[in-house]
């Protein structure tokens, strides 16, 4: 098969990018399962560029830069499949349970209100007020009313149709093992005794990225960090925001479930749930919500983050082959910068410009001391 760009992973990443691209391209995505059903599926949606932060950086700005996309995507979306993508902008409350919380997130987010990010410090009974659920034990916390959620697998089910609308061939359960390289160039790329070729490829195959043999050298790895959520389900709505308290956070949706999370460990790709992450989930947030922890999970699942040995993304062309671009390492952030992820690739395919050097590849290469491969 021969296409303009070949995408690798199918994934919210992939999914975005070819969206993107089909404008005035040809796109094949090649997926090694099935569209969408790793880690975009097992996150929880949050869009928290502000709550994670904890410097003014380039990463921050692209975190900000890409959550203000999404209402312009989550509309396009609707319109184009009628697909509600589930965009919640009642945004997020932080919670304090300790004096030394409550001062070491003032202290945190200081920056942040210095530069005139939307950032409100509430009292006990505001919280209450805002969420009656919440812990009677809280004792204040910061609430950011631009940081919202998503409904990820609504996104992705959006996503994988609207690429269909515009053309782009999907071939799932696949897996591509390995690139050929020629004169600098991408030549191929196989799985089993299947060659796909294009103009260009794109390896956004998230955990797996750099699982996949290259065909030329790439020094860093790209490592799994497994992390598990759990799903309850109350009778009617009892959450309005996000709620991130000091060990955990949970998720409402508005059908009545809400995902608490998450751990995260070193475990590879063992998909196991562990009692451990179970009960440290469980007791996260019976902390914020003692009426919610004291409830039965109804699910829980694993996924796998993709984590760059600097924590950043990896995003644009690798130096020793023209023609591969990379949109690896979102690690915590997938579903967050997915739109702003899908217009730097396409930027830098189309010639507008190229990826922001914070991010490039070209770092890790600089680097290299005597071949030592980042992880």
């Amino acid at each position: 098969m021969t296409t303009d760009v070949l995408i690798i992973g199918g994934g919210v990443i992939g999914l975005s990018i070819a969206r993107e691209l089909a404008f005035d391209h040809s796109v094949c995505v090649v997926e090694r399962g099935r569209c969408g059903r790793q880690a975009s599926s097992a996150a929880a949606g949050m869009l928290g560029a502000q709550a994670e932060a904890y410097g003014d950086d380039a990463f921050f700005r692209l975190c900000i830069g890409s959550r203000e996309m999404f209402p312009a995507l989550a509309a396009s979306l609707l319109e184009e499949t009628d697909i509600d993508v589930g965009l919640d902008n009642a945004g997020t409350l932080l919670l304090s349970f300790t004096e030394a919380d409550i001062a070491e997130r003032r202290e945190r987010f200081a920056w942040q209100m210095a530069a005139g990010f939307e950032i409100e410090q509430l009292s006990a009974t505001d919280i209450r007020r805002a969420e009656p659920f919440v812990s009677t034990d809280v004792l204040g916390g910061f609430y950011l009313p631009k940081d919202g959620q998503i409904d990820n697998r609504k996104l992705v089910e959006a996503l994988q149709r609207s690429c269909e609308v515009r053309g782009v061939k999907f071939v799932e359960n696949t897996r591509i093992d390995k690139l050929t390289v020629e004169n600098g160039k991408v030549t191929g790329a196989f799985a089993d005794d299947s060659k796909f070729s294009a103009d260009k490829v794109v390896l956004a195959a998230g955990a797996w990225g750099t699982a996949i043999d290259a065909g030329v050298e790439l020094p860093f790895v790209i490592k799994p960090m497994r992390g598990q959520i759990l799903q309850f389900r109350t009778a009617k709505r009892l959450f309005e925001h996000v709620i991130v308290g000091p060990r955990g956070y949970i998720v409402p949706r508005s059908d009545g479930r809400v995902l608490a999370g998450a751990t995260m460990d070193d475990a590879g790709f063992d998909e196991t749930i562990t009692n451990e992450a179970t009960a440290h989930l469980i007791e996260s947030t019976t902390e914020i919500s003692p009426s919610l922890g004291s409830q039965k999970p109804q699910d829980a699942w694993t996924g796998f983050r993709p984590f760059a040995p600097d924590r950043l993304p990896v995003l644009g062309r690798t130096p020793n082959a023209e023609n591969l671009l990379l949109a690896l390492g979102a690690f915590r952030n997938g579903i967050l910068l997915s739109p702003v992820t899908a217009k730097l690739i396409a930027d830098d395919i189309r010639g507008v410009a190229p990826s922001p050097e914070e991010f490039s590849p070209v770092r890790f290469f600089r680097r290299l001391v005597n071949g030592s491969v980042q992880r």
